[in-house]
Parts: structure tokens; C-alpha cells; sequence
């Protein structure tokens, strides 16, 4: 009887665990840049909360970390710890590409006040820092956003 208390005890914390952890899903961003002359365009999307407090990083585009810098809004609230770009970076993009990528997400943070921002940033050009900011919302979810410097479109689906 001792056993099979403890198994239904077990059983028991397993099941409230379950239900009680945090549930995550995919969040798929979609971005094309504009044709524009120049380097490749070194880019981050991240979180922030509704007063545009960095939160967390869902990519950086650009091996080389020197250049990071150059993403002002992002450099400045995520301050470029590794710990915060450690294995979600890739290859910076080049003039009228398109490129998608792919985050998991809290579902708590959707329509609770939070906000995607997108910065960008070219070698001796000029910079686009929170060049696209949308509210993390069912609602605006799919709708494209034009950027204010290189992003031709922008977007995000669940």
C-alpha cells in the first residue's frame, strides 16, 4: 500500500506540474528589406514591455558580435550580454531578401501590453533603431508593418 501511495502522490505532483507550467508557442517573423545600396543589414528582434523596456531577444542577424553596437535600442536595453544572443543569431541579410525565423513565445506575454521591436543597422549607413515596434497582440498578428529605414515588410504569425 506504501508503493502505491507513493506512485499516486508522484502521479499527483507530475499532473499539477503540468498543468500549472507555462504554456509556450511558436512565433514565426517574417521580414523583407528594401533594395537599398550598401553592406548587409544587421538586425534584432526583441521584446519589450509597453514602455519599451527590453524584455528578451528572439534573434540578432549578424555573426560578427563588434557590430552589434550598431542596434541602439536593442545594444542599450539588452546592454549585448552574450547570455541574451547566445545561440539565436544567424547570418545578417542582404538588400531585398526576405528572411523568416522562428521563437517560442509565453503565451501570457500575447495581449498583455507587450510590444516586437525590430532595429537595424548597416556598415557607414545609416541606422534604424526600433524601426518597427507592434504591439504582440492576436489582433495585429499577420498584419504587415512597414519599417522606417530597411524594412520593407514585417510580420509575425502564431
Amino acid at each position: 500500500m506504501n508503493k502505491m501511495l507513493k506512485t499516486l502522490t508522484a502521479c499527483a505532483v507530475l499532473t499539477f506540474l503540468m498543468l500549472t507550467s507555462v504554456q509556450a508557442k511558436e512565433i514565426t517573423f517574417t521580414t523583407s528589406l528594401k533594395n537599398y545600396a550598401g553592406e548587409a543589414a544587421y538586425f534584432a528582434i526583441y521584446l519589450t514591455d509597453c514602455n519599451g523596456a527590453y524584455q528578451q531577444t528572439f534573434w540578432i542577424g549578424g555573426k560578427k558580435s563588434q557590430y552589434y553596437k550598431g542596434l541602439l535600442d536593442w545594444a542599450y536595453g539588452s546592454k549585448k550580454r552574450k547570455a541574451e544572443y547566445d545561440g539565436k543569431t544567424g547570418a545578417s541579410l542582404k538588400s531585398g531578401r526576405t528572411f523568416t525565423i522562428k521563437a517560442t513565445i509565453d503565451d501570457a506575454l500575447v495581449d498583455a501590453g507587450y510590444q516586437i521591436r525590430l532595429d537595424t543597422a548597416v556598415e557607414r549607413a545609416k541606422r534604424g533603431p526600433s524601426e518597427v515596434v507592434v504591439p504582440l497582440t492576436s489582433t495585429d498578428m499577420g498584419k504587415p508593418v512597414v519599417g522606417t529605414v530597411y524594412v520593407q515588410r514585417f510580420s509575425y504569425v502564431f
